[in-house]
């Protein structure tokens, strides 16, 4: 049995992974989530003292509880040389080391992702002098490899440059069977590609990790580049919120509850109705002008993306429970102006005395049906990011990413039936709430997204524009 253990925690809302290591009763901490109760609870009920805290690199899809974690502990953060990190930590520098029990980590300055990213070569000095893992950041991912965008002052070729040099000077030569446990997973807005697997070896992601593929920087330079997504905008507040130590999380006032009439004041005033319930409860009825992000999917980035972290929010959620699971979820990402939740949810506003709106839903069949009747007043909505679209697609359809919708709705026609899909009908939801919002009124949803349209039309209809 190793006498150096890892435990893994995975938050699946953000694809996020973080890790503690212990040995001898000693533990380190590597990329934590925000709330950090996870790994103080973990660390009581296994006995261990959290000695050190790690952060491969400055985070920009999500706030990290590295200062609370430190704070609470007593532990010392440890973060990459040139960070200008505004909190007492240690300055990684390339070849530095150091041991707890039976664990030595040995420092690999990694540039690429970002300037001060590091990865962490694990060797359990009680089994073998050859390392076992490498906790790879957002360096190396399982199937994929780190965006090269996230610095101010070099431009994404140039990251990316420094990230082939990392790759394939550090990290491919190390032995095969070296385990890597990247800090994110397939929904991550760090990559592209990403698989689903929580961990592989340096062996197998030579072999199928399509980046690691091009042969020259210049291949790689361009395979990483050409035809990137646009940066979300909230990344460069969450490095500068990592940057200087978020607070703890615990500090962050809960919503109050607000009735209607004061809900429409707020709305009026500014404030956004963030509708977290399931779809087709926010489709059958829902608060005029409210946007909808389910919380049941990637509700935080996609709230972070869409919404910004300074709106100032109304939730309306299924009931308590729901709703602080809601505020949570935001914080991870940096979204702590939740003001308030709407008192007995849509319930309360029917009471109120209050419209509600609602968005028709359109199944696959319906959708035929009414095409080859009306061609020429159908518009279908592609929410889908490029590389789901280049796999297939509904036949003239308009194409534009969910995170983009609000900047292009100038580009639909609003005389036109507009029928939304994304794959499953998660991101849909989202579309059409943008849209309304935006003074369209004539849209529908369909159901299943391109999943249900694939499986009902067999490619009849479907081209891999």
């Amino acid at each position: 049995m190793p006498s150096v253990q890892v435990d893994s925690f995975f938050l699946a809302c953000l694809a996020h992974a973080s890790y503690l290591v212990s040995s001898d009763g000693i533990a380190a901490v590597i990329d934590p989530q925000r709330d950090v109760d996870i790994y103080i609870e973990a660390a009581a009920q296994k006995g261990l003292k959290i000695e050190h805290v790690i952060e491969t690199h400055l985070h920009a899809d999500f706030v990290s509880g590295h200062h609370e974690l430190a704070q609470r502990t007593g532990a010392q953060i440890h973060l990459g040389d040139g960070s200008d990190a505004r909190f007492p930590h240690t300055a990684i520098k390339d070849g530095d080391t150091f041991k707890f029990g039976n664990c030595r980590f040995d420092f690999l300055a990694t540039p690429g992702h970002t300037i001060e990213s590091i990865c962490i070569l694990m060797t359990d000095l009680a089994n073998s002098a050859r390392p076992r893992a490498v906790f790879t950041g957002d360096t190396l991912f399982v199937g994929d490899v780190g965006r090269p965008d996230l610095s101010g002052e070099h431009t994404p070729q140039e990251l990316a440059a420094m990230l082939y040099t990392s790759l394939h000077d550090k990290l491919l030569k190390l032995p095969d069977e070296t385990e890597i446990y990247p800090a994110h997973g397939a929904g991550s807005l760090c990559g592209r590609q990403m698989s689903s697997e929580r961990s592989s070896t340096i062996g197998k992601e030579r072999r199928t990790n399509y980046a690691l593929q091009a042969r020259t920087s210049d291949d790689f330079i361009r395979l990483l580049t050409d035809g990137m997504p646009p940066r979300p905008e909230y990344f460069g507040r969450d490095v500068e919120l990592n940057r200087q130590g978020a607070s703890a999380i615990n500090q962050i006032p809960p919503p109050v509850p607000v009735r209607a009439p004061e809900v429409a004041r707020l709305q009026a005033e500014g404030a956004i109705v963030l509708d977290t319930r399931p779809p087709m409860q926010f489709a059958v009825a829902h608060v005029p002008g409210s946007i909808h992000i389910g919380l049941s999917g990637q509700y935080a980035s996609w709230a972070a993306r869409i919404l910004g972290l300074d709106k100032r929010i109304i939730l309306v959620g299924e009931d308590a429970d729901h709703l602080r699971e809601s505020q949570l979820r935001l914080a991870r990402v940096g979204i702590e102006n939740v003001h308030a939740y709407l008192e007995d949810g849509i319930a309360g506003w029917i009471a109120g005395g209050y419209e509600l709106d609602y968005i028709p839903q359109i199944t696959v069949q319906e959708f035929t049906d009414l095409r080859d009747k009306e061609k020429d007043h159908i518009a279908v909505l592609d929410v889908r990011e490029s590389g789901e679209v280049a796999v297939g697609a509904i036949e003239n359809s308009v194409r534009i990413p969910l995170g983009s919708l609000a900047d292009r709705t100038n580009q639909l026609d609003p005389a036109k039936l507009i029928v939304v899909h994304c794959q499953g009908g998660y991101r849909s939801s989202i579309a059409t709430s943008i849209l309304r919002r935006a003074g369209f009124r004539d849209i529908a949803n369909l159901t299943g997204g391109f999943d249900a349209w694939k499986g009902m039309s067999a490619g009849v209809g479907s081209s891999a524009g």
